[in-house]
């Protein structure tokens, strides 16, 4: 079973980078294989279409997002409690490939315009932005909040520097994160 999961990685992996770089629709299932060194054959046995890596790429996003929604749930509706989903939510953006199947995702929108499975990740962060705030809370206030998990999606848009690591960009866009949600708790306090 193992060697099928780092296979199925292996070709998410490599979907991903060409899916990025010369977009969905420009790559074909050949040149998966062929980036791979395998068969098509080889690869039918995992997947059958492009379109079932991507729901499999977003499928695992998913699953990550409602980890963390859950535990959120859980929570005290509390300042801390909102800077922790925030960090948390950093960390998964950093560790494994989230990051890299949101820039998919940005970068080829026209192409997977219609399909079921990127609405999901839409309808995640939805959610993941509700657990944040309450339902009473003032606009500006939920922007701020939303505002903070997309900076943490922004670092990931913004030009290369080719001296920062991944890890130093989160932690950048972490700090700019927390701050946005700090702010929105200021203002809500002030307010109420």
């Amino acid at each position: 079973m193992g060697t099928q999961r780092d296979t199925r990685t292996r070709i998410q992996d490599v979907a991903i980078r060409l899916f990025t770089e010369q977009g969905y629709e420009a790559t074909s299932l050949r040149e998966i294989a062929e980036a791979l060194g395998v068969t098509k054959a080889a690869l039918y046995y995992h997947f059958k279409s492009k379109e079932d890596i991507i729901a499999s790429l977003i499928e695992d996003h998913a699953q990550a997002l409602d980890e963390l929604i859950d535990w959120t749930r859980r929570q005290p509706a509390t300042p801390q409690t909102r800077q922790e989903v925030i960090r948390r939510y950093a960390a998964k953006m950093t560790d494994g490939r989230h990051h890299e199947v949101m820039r998919l995702m940005q970068r080829n929108q026209a192409a997977l315009h219609g399909m079921r499975k990127p609405e999901l990740i839409r309808k995640r962060m939805q959610e993941l932005i509700d657990v944040l705030s309450a339902p009473d809370d003032p606009l500006a206030i939920r922007l701020r909040r939303s505002m903070a998990l997309f900076a943490l999606h922004a670092v990931w848009f913004s030009p290369p520097e080719d001296d920062l690591t991944p890890r130093q960009r989160m932690e950048a866009a972490l700090e700019v994160a927390l701050e946005l949600a700090d702010a929105a708790d200021r203002v809500r306090r002030h307010d109420g």
